[in-house]
């Protein structure tokens, strides 16, 4: 797909100023924090016969038996969620976090960014614009770049920052703002668990506070229950002295400091263990960087576990990709996974306003 590099200049100055462009939702982030699912599965966004959500609401029911010797206690309902192309798109046309980072980077008039942030973020939109191939290494340095132009700002600011990016539109699918670009069959699968007393937790390699302000509210989580990729948290006082030497002090406020870790591959397994301490019992994902996450859950776990790997096939009401798709069902196939096809266990993904716009 192209990438509107005037259009988006036009609205990343817009962002700056705070003013939100006009556009009709399908589904408003009202509607979608207030999607509901009984604790039996009455389901309106999956097709009746998908195999992936009959083997999960069978699951369920079979843990959530008292009888069953697959019985998990409600301190031990633990479901991890991969963010990016699981819960949200990834697609229109990149990840949600990569876009806000080149908005601060290269469209941001009251912002400027060092030389080596503005090279790099010109380099990731050009291969965006492009459809290149990333660098092995893109991950990281992307990462490290995009905490570096949000240095310096305070909490506040970056939650306010956030909330007008996602209060704008997605590109290459009409009727659709970012903070509403939740898969609707999802959020139901994440409302059908909490309705069975599961935690759910989310897992993601994007920004932790980006999550934490685009996700807490929409799915009534906590703060505590959102893991990403982070950044240094500093004091404004503090400059380059070490947080054993520094002394937290009347008048400091938080800052945001640099990149410290990119929550992808085993990092995530990682700090599923550092943070929620518990072994899970379900996990959903849609890459190969999910993959440690998910074999994580099933294997040699004290309860039944299941994962799940959505895949990005539907190309008619998403901007799929089949060649990921197949991958990632190849890998879902070699590893004991369940796939989830956006194309036929979903009736909507966004809602029927919601449309791929012509040449994409």
């Amino acid at each position: 797909m192209k990438f509107k590099k005037i259009a988006y200049a036009v609205l990343a100055g817009m962002i700056a100023l705070g003013v939100n462009p006009d556009t009709t939702s399908a589904m408003s982030t009202q509607e979608i924090s207030q999607i509901k699912v009984s604790k039996s599965g009455n389901f309106k966004y999956w097709t009746k016969d998908a195999d992936a959500k009959q083997k999960l609401v069978a699951y369920v029911k079979d843990v959530t038996n008292k009888s069953s010797k697959n019985f998990i206690p409600v301190e031990d309902r633990l479901a991890v969620f991969d963010v990016d192309g699981t819960l949200i798109c990834e697609t229109a046309p990149y990840y949600a976090e990569w876009m806000m980072y080149l908005q601060r980077a290269l469209y941001d008039k009251n912002y400027t960014p060092s030389q080596a942030d503005a090279d790099y973020a010109k380099m990731v939109e050009d291969t965006i614009r492009n459809n290149g191939k990333f660098p092995s290494d893109s991950m990281l340095k992307e990462a490290q770049s995009q905490e570096s132009v949000f240095a310096g700002m305070t909490p506040e600011e970056y939650a306010d920052y956030t909330k007008k990016f996602l209060d704008t539109p997605v590109e290459g699918l009409s009727n659709l703002k970012w903070g509403e670009s939740f898969y609707a069959p999802m959020v139901e699968i994440v409302k059908y668990l909490q309705a069975n007393d599961f935690t759910v937790y989310f897992v993601s390699g994007s920004d932790r506070e980006f999550l934490r302000v685009a996700a807490c509210d929409l799915f009534k989580i906590k703060p505590s229950q959102v893991i990403g990729t982070d950044a240094q948290v500093l004091a404004t006082g503090q400059g380059d002295t070490d947080g054993l030497n520094y002394l937290f002090k009347k008048g400091d406020k938080l800052v945001r400091g640099q990149f410290v870790i990119k929550d992808l591959n085993m990092n995530k397994v990682s700090a599923i263990s550092t943070e929620i301490g518990k072994q899970p019992v379900l996990a959903f994902g849609n890459s190969g960087s999910d993959s440690s996450m998910l074999n994580y859950a099933i294997n040699d776990n004290k309860y039944k576990g299941l994962a799940f790997m959505v895949l990005c096939d539907d190309l008619e009401r998403e901007l799929g990709n089949e060649a990921k798709a197949a991958k990632c069902k190849k890998l879902a196939d070699d590893n004991g996974w369940l796939s989830i096809s956006m194309k036929n266990d979903w009736k909507t993904i966004y809602g029927d306003n919601v449309k791929v716009e012509s040449g994409k």
